[in-house]
């Protein structure tokens, strides 16, 4: 390579330097080196030394080899440049220091720079002074300790990462959310923490084994860094739980977008050896501070996000809200209210009215659950169908309802379809084809008469198992709808192979988007197209409006179903309607078309200057709300809405009558995982510690600095409606 044997590099620099001493008396000099010369060359030991500006002018011949150089490139060139500290040798400066300070060292690591990274060596070294004490540079030793090196840090790394995916394992992810918190406090900066767990990862061990479950995890590991993309830590904590830890984001459109990514891109089918598979993803998020300073107060704040996601039906994501611990005592309590009604007969069905657009025909009956507790009174198929689905009581409440459905329709004409919304859960239990065929044969009804809605989560389950139920269920001769189209993940080319008989469009498609009124009609239209080139029907839900209707029947939507033709009917009133004759519905503009609204009825916080008022919520949508409580409210005032702990939306009247306004939202409402909004920002806690609060995660209840506003600066502006609650003191 170039480099000088060390007898000549010894002879021609021994003369000129005092350091190196005289051989002892009766020892032979060229022996010595002989013996140095011999140990350099086997490689086992090597010398270095500089001039006084700390440029090389000496390596062994191995170093410079195993650099990949001729030492003509090394020659002269800064002796930092070839060689740097190892990661996480003392200050990753100490080399530098030392050469800079003129101080002897001893077994400092360090690895060739550049692309020759792979060379690892611990050097000595001592500073050299002529006789007139003027400073000639360094001499020292090496040793090659580069499998040393890399066995302890591929040992380290197995302590910090999974050796299945190459992810952070518990213990680093730990770490790294300690020291991020620890970092960022003192920064005043915030920090996400996402926990994720895998749907249905159990039933692929099951059914293809573990093998083929290792493999799966590999690949949801690659998705996940394509979905955040270098911005976050990935970590798996064992069995098919995963976490990200997110710097710098508090915004919960951006996180909510992040999620919904994430849920989407590990939903995807996986081939593995064994076969393809498909599973779900649940996802739970904390924010720091807000949810949390400390690392324990984070994690179990995300561990309660994502348990309420997977009890919410699976596939979804939930932001940490502080009544989430209180939702999930009720939530227990609930399923064993369940249980006991099931065994008490306490479901009944109600049937909405399906009405064809061409004639205003009722041409089916969708049902719908209806539980009367003795304490809580009627409680919503939408409170209560979510929770049987995560404790599996849907599973029997199902088998009940399909019964009871087919028992009512072989009543009525035969003109009439029954309509069945089924679980993915009750889908997916084994014998559920058996007992849509048994309840078929004790009922007597027709199969063609029985229309079962399926949602798009079903497709993501076992391929060769969906597979083989659809197609048992065509052969009964069942009517089979993709209900909810377009809010999933189905794949089209699915369709093709899917013996469905109609796509049913969600409620959600209505949803006032860009200024429309009316909701996404191209998505519509799109629709439209798609199920007449495949053979198949359009039913439309949710649909409230008269304006909406005649538009969906412009557009070509065969079938209805909403306020504007009929509610929920009870049996008995299906049977008055049924022997009247032909049963057709007008449709009427009497139900008012809120798209995305949620009737909610609660009490929230109205700030305006310096006063705060109690009013009701009324609805809500992203763009605005209902407000009552206040009078004489002219249009145009400006609001801030308390919705509690920290989510301020500053707003504008834009309607008012009596104690009554309709307000507009300066900033737009994101969803909150859970079929309802939220504000994308909340008061940072770090604001109230600097206004003397203790800083801490933000407490439930009313934002804390607004107890304060009301200073005696002015008289309230406005007064409170006879109806609204009285005013909390300031």
């Amino acid at each position: 390579m170039g480099a000088m044997p060390f007898s000549d590099f010894f002879k021609s620099k021994r003369a000129g330097e005092a350091s190196v001493g005289a051989s002892p008396a009766g020892f032979d000099s060229s022996a010595k080196v002989a013996v140095v010369e011999e140990i350099e060359t086997a490689g086992a030991y090597g010398f270095w030394k500089t001039d006084s500006q700390g440029r090389i002018a000496y390596l062994s011949g191995w170093i410079v080899a195993a650099l990949g150089a001729d030492f003509s490139h090394l020659d002269g060139r800064p002796f930092q440049q070839a060689f740097v500290p190892v990661e996480g040798e003392a200050d990753g400066r100490s080399l530098g220091l030392k050469l800079g300070t003129r101080k002897s060292f001893s077994n400092l690591a360090v690895q060739g720079g550049g692309e020759a990274g792979s060379l690892v060596l611990q050097l000595s070294g001592r500073p050299l002074y002529d006789e007139a004490g003027s400073f000639l540079g360094f001499r020292g030793s090496a040793v090659d300790v580069t499998e040393e090196y890399r066995a302890e840090e591929e040992a380290n790394r197995l302590a910090k990462f999974d050796s299945l995916t190459g992810l952070a394992n518990r213990h680093r992810m730990e770490q790294r959310i300690d020291s991020t918190l620890h970092a960022f406090r003192s920064a005043k900066r915030a920090a996400a923490l996402m926990m994720l767990d895998l749907d249905r990862f159990k039933q692929v061990n099951d059914t293809l084994g573990h093998a083929a479950g290792d493999q799966l995890l590999q690949q949801v590991a690659e998705r996940l860094h394509g979905a955040i993309a270098g911005r976050g830590e990935i970590g798996r904590l064992g069995g098919d739980e995963f976490q990200v830890l997110i710097p710098d984001l508090d915004d919960r459109g951006e996180l909510g977008e992040i999620a919904k990514k994430i849920i989407q891109i590990v939903s995807q089918p996986y081939s593995v050896e064994e076969g393809r598979c498909s599973i779900g993803c649940s996802v739970g998020i904390a924010v720091a501070p807000y949810d949390g300073v400390e690392r324990d107060e984070l994690t179990r704040a995300a561990d309660l996000a994502l348990y309420a996601s997977k009890n919410g039906g699976r596939g979804q994501f939930r932001f940490y809200a502080a009544d989430l611990e209180h939702e999930a005592t009720l939530r227990k309590r609930m399923e064993e209210d369940l249980a006991e009604a099931i065994e008490a007969g306490h479901f009944t069905l109600e049937y909405q009215p399906v009405v064809s657009l061409a004639d205003n025909r009722v041409v089916a009956l969708e049902a719908q659950y209806c539980w009367a507790d003795e304490e809580r009174g009627r409680v919503e198929a939408d409170t209560f169908l979510p929770i049987a689905e995560g404790s599996r009581l849907i599973v029997p409440i199902g088998e009940w309802g399909l019964r009871k459905a087919c028992e009512d329709a072989a009543t009525w004409p035969e003109s009439l379809v029954v309509a069945m919304h089924i679980s993915p859960v009750q889908f997916d239990a084994n014998g559920f084809v058996e007992t849509v065929e048994s309840v078929l044969e004790k009922t007597g009804l027709d199969p063609a008469r029985l229309e079962l809605r399926l949602p798009e989560s079903v497709l993501l389950g076992d391929g060769s198992k969906v597979d083989k139920a659809m197609a048992s269920l065509f052969k009964l001769g069942v009517r089979l709808t993709l209900d909810q189209f377009g809010s999933g993940l189905s794949s089209l080319s699915y369709l093709r192979r899917a013996p469905f008989n109609a796509l049913r469009i969600g409620a959600d498609f209505f949803e006032p988007v860009m200024g429309n009124d009316l909701g996404d009609m191209e998505l519509v239209r799109a629709v439209v197209a798609l199920a007449g080139a495949m053979g198949m029907e359009t039913v439309a839900s949710g649909v409230h409006a008269l304006a909406l209707m005649q538009e969906l029947k412009r557009l070509g939507v065969n079938q209805v179903c909403g306020f504007v033709y009929s509610g929920a009917l009870t049996a008995d009133e299906v049977a008055e309607e049924i022997a009247k004759g032909e049963w057709r519905l007008a449709p009427t503009d009497t139900g008012t078309q809120r798209a995305g609204r949620r009737t909610v009825f609660r009490k929230i916080g109205v700030i305006h200057e310096d006063h705060y008022y109690d009013v009701t919520l009324r609805n809500l949508s992203r763009t605005g709300a209902m407000i009552q409580g206040l009078e004489d409210v002219p249009v145009g005032t400006m609001f801030v809405l308390d919705f509690g702990q920290g989510q301020l939306a500053v707003c504008t009247v834009r309607r008012t009558m009596d104690d009554t306004q309709g307000l507009e939202f300066e900033q737009e409402l994101v969803d909150d995982g859970a079929g309802g909004l939220c504000t994308r920002h909340r008061v940072s806690p770090y604001e109230l510690a600097a206004a003397g609060a203790p800083l801490q995660a933000l407490p439930p209840g009313k934002y804390t600095l607004a107890q304060g506003l009301a200073s005696g600066g002015s008289f309230a502006q406005f007064k409170l409606s006879s109806n609204a609650p009285k005013q909390q003191a300031a």
